[in-house]
C-alpha cells in the first residue's frame, strides 16, 4: 500500500452485525477518540480497502492503519485493543502464532452474518460518534 494520508482509521463491515458492535465496543473506550471510524460501503471506505486489497464485495477482515502501517484480522484486532486505556495486556496475545489467531479470526469472519446477523442497510451511528465517522 502507498501512504495512506488518515492514521488510527479501522475499516469495518456497516452491514455486519458483529463488526457494529467492535466499533461501538471501540468507542465505549477510546476515551481519548484516538480511533476514526469508516464502513467499507463509504465512499471512503472502499477506497481505502481497495487500497489495501481487500474485495469490497466480500470483505474477508476489519483493517486498521496505526501508525501509518496497515494491520489486517487478528493483527488489527489486538493492535486496537492493546492502544485502547486499561487493555494494553492484550498485547500478550501477540505471542500466539499469527496462524492460529488467523484461523479463528477467519472462522468468524467467514461465518459472521449467520452467527450474528447483517443489517439490511449499514449501521448508523448515533450522533456523538458520527463525528468520528469517516465517509
Amino acid at each position: 500500500m502507498s501512504q495512506w494520508p488518515d492514521d488510527e482509521v479501522i475499516l469495518y463491515d456497516g452491514v455486519c452485525v458483529f463488526c457494529s458492535r467492535w466499533v461501538r465496543f471501540v468507542v465505549a473506550r477510546d476515551a481519548g477518540a484516538r480511533f476514526r471510524f469508516t464502513p467499507i460501503q463509504s465512499p471512503y471506505g472502499t477506497r481505502l480497502a481497495q487500497a489495501l486489497g481487500i474485495d469490497v464485495g466480500d470483505p474477508d477482515t476489519n483493517a486498521v492503519i496505526h501508525g501509518g502501517m496497515a494491520y489486517f484480522k487478528s493483527d488489527a484486532a489486538l493492535t486496537v485493543l492493546s492502544n485502547l486505556p486499561g487493555w494494553g495486556f492484550v498485547r500478550v496475545l501477540f505471542v500466539v502464532p499469527k496462524p492460529m489467531r488467523d484461523a479463528l479470526y477467519s472462522f468468524l469472519a467467514r461465518n459472521r452474518y449467520r452467527i450474528f446477523g447483517k443489517y439490511e442497510t449499514c449501521f448508523m451511528p448515533d450522533a456523538a460518534m458520527r463525528a468520528r465517522v469517516m465517509e
